[in-house]
């Protein structure tokens, strides 16, 4: 079992959108006393045309970054850009490329770490205190549409940049989650098979593999959620990022605190519900508890307060 902070903010109102890495911050910070050994954010920034974006990690940043992007680009034979942010480095390359950035890397630098990918997915996640991890990477600076964090207490594995939140498995698709899922051992050597790669030992990462396995099948994201509640054992509460939204899911006893409030401005989730009290608004937001077994989601690109529900 892990005792965990998770927050998430979705944004309806533009005029927001410059303040989502200072608001995610502050509702990360406010949960620190449920995982203080380390942090992790993700932010959904806009799409910048023809290109893709990757975030790596690495523990030795000034040695592993230096002349990265002249490496990729010969490695790909064409321009890819290297942003660096303290130990993560943000690659700008041409849609389409992954893979082969990916095997490149291997090759160059086994020991530099793939956070994420996608067109518009930024994940920082570092060991220690949220302050400090945000502090780390300038988070508050940071403006895009919606996000996710999480603050993780490890109980069951390690306390590593790898092992921490959020997971990214597919493009531009992440996961935060609280709980522990029973079945995860058994399920990895599924995905595994199906071809899913999967990083870390981290029953975490299994709950967002599956997701990234039943959507590349065809599902939606919602039809994913509610699979879910089939297919994993456990308790947990899940908050999933994808490029134009996010959703939430709760296992059908809903053991793990979560509370989630609504305004015209934005749409917010928190283990608890002090890490929304700072958001603008909060007074008049409409404030609710998930329902067990009940997926909710939100789209850019569907009514705003679309809330799918399963049977």
């Amino acid at each position: 079992m892990n005792m965990c902070g998770i927050v998430g903010l979705f944004l309806k109102d533009k005029a927001l959108e410059p303040h989502l890495g200072e608001m995610l911050t502050s509702m990360l910070v406010t949960m620190t006393d449920r995982g203080p050994d380390s942090a992790g954010i993700a932010i959904y920034g806009g799409e910048s045309n023809g290109r893709s974006k990757m975030t790596v990690q690495a523990a030795g940043p000034d040695a592993a970054f230096a002349g990265l992007a002249k490496s990729l680009s010969a490695a790909i034979g064409a321009e890819v850009k290297v942003a660096v942010k303290s130990t993560h480095a943000i690659l700008d390359i041409p849609t389409g490329s992954t893979q082969r950035i990916r095997t490149a890397l291997q090759e160059l630098n086994p020991d530099i770490r793939l956070m994420s990918r996608g067109d518009s997915l930024e994940i920082y996640k570092e060991v220690g205190l949220p302050k400090d991890v945000a502090a780390q990477f300038d988070l508050a600076k940071m403006s895009g549409t919606h996000g996710i964090g999480h603050t993780r207490m490890a109980t069951e594995s390690a306390v590593t940049t790898m092992g921490a939140h959020p997971f990214n498995t597919g493009d531009d698709q992440c996961l935060v989650h609280n709980g522990s899922l029973s079945n995860h051992n058994s399920l990895r050597r599924k995905l595994r098979r199906e071809g899913i790669h999967i990083e870390t030992e981290n029953d975490t990462e299994v709950g967002a593999a599956y997701l990234t396995w039943q959507m590349q099948n065809g599902a939606s994201l919602g039809e994913a959620l509610e699979s879910s509640l089939d297919d994993l054992d456990g308790f947990f509460t899940f908050v999933v990022g994808t490029k134009d939204g996010f959703g939430v899911v709760r296992d059908p006893i809903a053991c793990k605190p979560a509370v989630m409030a609504e305004t015209d401005q934005y749409v917010a989730f928190g283990s608890e519900y002090r890490a929304l009290v700072d958001l603008p608004g909060i007074e008049n937001a409409r404030v609710w508890e998930p329902e067990p077994a009940t997926v909710y989601f939100w789209s850019h690109n569907a009514v705003p307060t679309s809330t799918e529900k399963a049977a």
